[in-house]
């Protein structure tokens, strides 16, 4: 018998760049309502072109109902794919910029989270920067793990990164901006709390469940060095929070961020001289091929913003 198959994609058109643009704002909205004020374009509007799309590629990408959003198996694959299709069309029209010496398109930026609170941190003074001297340039703020970070400048999903320094790459430039100091702590319902802990160490610690960053960082690393007993898993540093709020667990959070629930009398820092450690973060991007005239003008802005910087910049 002989078995049909469906005919391979031909060359891609404007209009199928414009489907995977709609596509990816539905995934990353949750769903095409969401996703309606994003795109600016009704929900029905919005459904047509998903419809479209999957007609043109033969594949059903998504389960929409009563039930919820859901991609299929099939959509997470375009979706990893749309990501690299449209990472190299916004490089390719950053390099036709580059070659018109103007700069235009959009920075995608990828920062680690909980840094707007650091007062080191400069980034809002280098996005000022950036958008006088580039005013025509879209900018893309995310906030991501730091191996999302990393994946994402290698792939070309992000232009440039901010993280905390832990292992380095070879395929990625460094740049040295600011520290963050990080601190033991408890909360309120915790042992330790509202316990004489003068005099403690880290053998006394490792007595009590820690709760830590379950992916490679700073976090990680001490905690692995330490020895220290994870017992709970976190991938931000507000989940971290919420577990060391639950009173069951200690673990370590910029003091930055921590300040408010110190002041709010729900945790506070155990024996701070001792339990702490510092990190320093570092912008990043991809070394080849050699970053875009407008990513290497906000890479400046970066450093302009922490040289100056009198509260602990490189």
């Amino acid at each position: 018998m002989k078995v049909k198959t469906r005919a391979a994609l031909g060359q891609l058109s404007d209009m199928d760049i414009r489907l995977l643009r709609v596509f990816k704002s539905v995934v990353e909205c949750g769903g095409m309502a969401a996703a309606e004020l994003e795109l600016n374009i009704g929900t029905s509007t919005v459904s047509r072109h998903l419809k479209d799309l999957e007609t043109r590629l033969g594949l059903t990408l998504c389960r929409r109902g009563r039930a919820g959003f859901a991609l299929t198996t099939e959509g997470e694959q375009i979706y990893a794919e749309t990501l690299r299709l449209l990472a190299g069309a916004d490089a390719f029209r950053s390099s036709v910029d580059e070659i018109h010496r103007r700069m235009g398109g959009q920075l995608n930026l990828a920062v680690f989270d909980k840094t707007a609170s650091n007062p080191a941190a400069r980034l809002g003074e280098a996005i000022a920067l950036f958008s006088d001297l580039a005013p025509e340039v879209s900018l893309q703020l995310s906030v991501a793990p730091i191996n999302a970070i990393e994946r994402g400048v290698l792939d070309g999903q992000f232009q440039v990164g901010v993280i905390p320094g832990h292992r380095r790459s070879d395929t990625l430039a460094y740049d040295a901006l600011f520290d963050e100091t990080m601190l033991l702590y408890g909360g309120a319902r915790h042992a330790l709390f509202a316990a004489d802990t003068t005099g403690m160490g880290w053998d006394d610690v490792r007595a009590h469940q820690f709760a830590g960053l379950g992916y490679h960082s700073p976090n990680m690393e001490i905690s692995q060095q330490l020895r220290l007993p994870r017992k709970a898993t976190g991938f931000d540093q507000e989940s971290i929070a919420t577990l060391i709020l639950s009173g069951r667990y200690l673990g370590f959070l910029p003091d930055h961020y921590a300040e408010g629930f110190v002041r709010a009398g729900r945790m506070r820092a155990i024996e701070p001289a001792l339990f702490r450690y510092a990190c320093q973060f570092f912008g990043i991007v991809r070394r080849s091929p050699q970053p875009s005239r407008v990513t290497r003008a906000f890479q400046d802005c970066l450093r302009q913003a922490h040289q100056s910087n009198p509260l602990g910049g490189a």
